[in-house]
């Protein structure tokens, strides 16, 4: 995806940080829910930390379908009801989860993208039997007209995901450290939650800025 190396180190070290961070969180006692969000937001690094250097192309239907069944996941959570204290409970929280399941397809999407700059060369190369009937064609004609229109979904999501990193980052420098230093310490404080998100969201939107 990117021509410069160091740059493709750089965004390489930060997901697989932010994904060492999600794996850990989701190791500790806590609730189970909890610890599958965790588990899936590690995978969706490490995944796209793959993707990067073109790691394990044979696994990338596997690849996709995880990434959306996730997305279902964490719509399911945000539109769940409220007598379900264990999913996404209030405005604030069920807008995380959209968010979050936002962030699940755009990464199957930009999987997806990254396939079909790889594989178009390959599939025109490809004999095909029978070919001179028509019919048969079609199907790949039109599996290649839908890969061709991706790429004009990269913008908005450009837009969208640094959009998201300003909010967090807003969200950031508005949450406060306590005045009192308490003897215990959260699993995940506000601070820490924010910084991730807004990292993950300019990454997400720096990578689909270089397919727009």
């Amino acid at each position: 995806m990117f021509n410069i190396p160091a740059i493709t180190w750089t965004l390489t070290a930060v997901l697989l940080l932010s994904g060492s961070y999600h794996l850990l969180q989701a190791t500790k006692p806590d609730q189970f829910i909890e610890r599958v969000n965790n588990s899936l937001h590690a995978l969706m690094n490490l995944l796209m930390a793959a993707m990067l250097w073109n790691l394990a192309p044979s696994t990338v239907l596997a690849q996709i379908a995880v990434l959306t069944g996730a997305a279902l996941w964490f719509i399911i959570q945000a539109v769940a009801r409220p007598e379900f204290k264990i999913l996404c409970t209030g405005s604030l929280s069920r807008l995380k989860c959209v968010y979050h399941s936002v962030s699940m397809a755009g990464a199957a999407l930009m999987i997806t993208m990254m396939t079909s700059h790889i594989t178009p060369g390959a599939a025109e190369t490809m004999p095909l039997p029978n070919a001179h009937h028509a019919m048969p064609q079609l199907p790949r004609a039109t599996a290649t007209a839908t890969l061709d229109h991706l790429p004009s979904l990269a913008t908005p999501l450009t837009i969208i995901f640094a959009t998201a990193a300003l909010i967090f980052i807003a969200l950031l420098l508005r949450t406060r450290k306590p005045a009192t230093t308490e003897p215990k310490k959260t699993a995940h404080s506000p601070r820490e939650k924010h910084s991730l998100e807004a990292l993950g969201a300019a990454i997400m939107a720096l990578m689909f800025a270089t397919m727009a």
